[in-house]
């Protein structure tokens, strides 16, 4: 090289140098914005089962990133795609909602995500997924701005570490402030049963605190139970010794105390059992044979209703405990509350049973714990009462004629509750004309045919006014049966075809005659007028999944990405499914009217 060209070249890379400084810097890419952390609902997942999970976006302060479908057409818009996993069906991805933002150079406000922002959706493990540990993994695409500017469009790879454990294994809850505002649908699952339409609706529709109160009073209304009442008289025969012996009040509270802490304890421990199995319950109750079982089982609690024969504590034990020497000291008289708390099960089976679904599908011990216990405490509200002020025993209404019709009472309404199961076993087409058969000849036969208390003028006239209301209540139940619903087809895949060559949307039902969530959409949202008249332009069409591990069922789950059952999906003109839509679970008429795509 000559001299002058290197002089001249030498000349050129200072002057580069110098000015680097005065350049200004390309802008980095909108992941160094974005810190991105994956979370889950549960330590570990069953095989078999689901669990939520979300991607949580971490966005820098004085940044946003776009939302899922960004306002102008030139942004790119956050969207999280999850690799497809032979043993793993990702379902229901649920973006966050948006904020209105106006940016200076932009001519109208934008939807953007700012602050820590999750992305939700459901994992749902395959059948036979062997246990052991499952790295998931996807991407999630951002594009970041700021007041003044957007960044370019990053890719940010994700990993998600899943521990997979054998079918029908508890698991512990954890992450539970995030993801309690997705408990709704978490709580409504592939493990649906009543529950989820009674005691979970309390906890997502009233609060927690209103939710409490409920179960207390469920506990204390079980007291009117047959077998539960006759507890109430032991408990008098337990406590009299010391109103004899002029105990004082204080000391006999707390061993009326310690008696209730006998049966709180009991039912505590099933709550805590319900959680460390897990959504077993739920699960058991997808089985013809078990629901099945559980309607035997009712029909049989029903049919000593009526005398056939009695389901009572042995004579034995009503003598132990009513002896004022069989439980002195605190010991016993905890053992004596352990005791009524198994004896007076047989009677309280049906709302036990829903509490225990409940708390399986939270797989929370703790929360098992309380919710028993506040149930417990409600059944055991009478007991400390009666058994600390001794005044209140000799007022306890004796049984008699108006006992005899109360147990009859409960027989109708047991009947009904067994007749409700063996339909879902065997004939679940019908089990919507269970209800009002039962009402109407339940309240004849309590009103006007039953013969106990008829020279007791006003038992006689309560009793005609409880078959009355029967009755009534029977027919109203028809009329809503009559009520005009969504016109529903089956499916079959030349539908879709079929739909999606005319740019016809579609709305798919997933449903099982065994799916109790399932019959509260069809009775009660997809009967309501604004849902039948927002349907109109779809075309409507219902999987049944009943068979749920069918080869069909699976096919269609997977393909679907269907975790459990009731799902509703709704597919555009093009057939593409509008993600952020999907329904899980029942809900009622105004919030399926909110979720439908606009």
């Amino acid at each position: 090289m000559k001299i002058h060209q290197f002089i001249i070249a030498s000349f050129a890379i200072l002057l580069l140098l110098g000015l680097g400084n005065k350049l200004p810097a390309q802008p980095a890419g909108s992941a160094g914005k974005v810190e991105v952390e994956v979370k889950l609902s549960q330590n570990v997942v069953p095989a078999e089962d689901t669990a939520k999970a979300a991607v949580v976006m971490h966005i820098e302060e004085g940044w946003h990133v776009n939302a899922h479908k960004p306002t102008l057409d030139y942004l790119i818009g956050t969207e999280l795609k999850i690799e497809e996993h032979p043993g793993f069906t990702v379902s229901g991805i649920q973006y966050p909602e948006s904020e209105r933002f106006t940016f200076a150079f932009a001519g109208e406000p934008l939807d953007v995500y700012q602050g820590d922002a999750p992305i939700f959706f459901t994992l749902a493990t395959s059948h036979g997924l062997a246990p052991g540990s499952y790295p998931l993994t996807g991407n999630l695409r951002v594009q970041a701005c700021d007041d003044k500017s957007c960044l370019p469009p990053s890719t940010i790879d994700i990993s998600i570490p899943v521990d997979v454990v054998a079918a029908n294994t508890g698991f512990k809850s954890i992450n539970k402030n995030l993801f309690s505002a997705n408990a709704g649908e978490s709580i409504s699952s592939s493990s649906a049963s009543l529950s989820d339409n009674s005691i979970a609706s309390m906890f997502n529709e009233r609060g927690t605190i209103l939710a409490f109160l409920g179960i207390l009073l469920i506990g204390l209304a079980l007291n009117l139970t047959p077998c539960v009442y006759p507890m109430l008289s032991v408990t008098v025969s337990l406590f009299g010794g010391q109103a004899e012996q002029k105990t004082s009040t204080r000391k006999t509270f707390v061993m009326a105390s310690i008696y209730v802490l006998g049966i709180v304890s009991m039912y505590s421990v099933l709550g805590v059992a319900a959680a460390y199995t897990g959504n077993l319950f739920g699960n058991w109750l997808q089985s013809s044979a078990v629901l099945a079982g559980v309607g035997i089982i009712l029909l049989a609690m029903a049919l000593s209703m009526f005398g056939l024969y009695e389901l009572q504590p042995p004579q034995w034990f009503l003598q132990k405990l009513g002896s004022t020497q069989g439980a002195v000291g605190p010991t016993g008289h905890f053992l004596s509350g352990i005791m009524v708390g198994i004896f007076a099960a047989p009677c309280i089976g049906p709302p036990v049973i829903a509490l225990l679904t409940f708390v399986g599908a939270q797989g929370d011990p703790m929360f098992g714990f309380i919710v028993f216990f506040v149930m417990a405490l409600g059944l055991g509200l009478p007991y400390l009462i009666l058994g600390t002020f001794s005044s209140l025993l000799t007022k306890l209404p004796r049984s008699g004629e108006w006992m005899v019709w109360v147990k009859k009472v409960f027989g109708v309404v047991l009947v009904g509750a067994a007749l409700f199961f063996l339909a879902l076993a065997w004939f679940p087409k019908y089990v919507l004309y269970i209800l009002p058969p039962t009402l109407i000849l339940g309240g004849i036969y309590l009103g006007f045919l039953e013969t106990s208390g008829r020279n007791m003028k006003i038992f006689s006239r309560v009793k005609r006014v409880v078959g009355i209301a029967g009755m009534i209540g029977g027919l109203l139940v028809i009329m809503n049966l009559a009520k005009p619903t969504v016109d529903w087809e089956t499916y079959t895949p030349d539908k879709l075809e079929e739909a999606a060559s005319k740019e016809m949307p579609v709305v798919l039902d997933f449903t099982a005659d065994w799916c109790v969530p399932c019959l509260e959409l069809d009775r009660i949202t997809f009967t309501d007028p604004e849902v039948i008249a927002a349907l109109e332009p779809y075309r409507t069409i219902k999987v049944d999944l009943t068979d749920y591990e069918s080869r069909e069922a699976e096919a269609l789950r997977k393909q679907f990405g269907v975790a459990g059952v009731p799902t509703i999906i709704f597919l555009d003109e093009n057939g593409n499914e509008v993600e952020e839509a999907r329904i899980v679970g029942f809900v009622n008429a105004d919030e399926f009217l909110r979720r439908m795509p606009e």
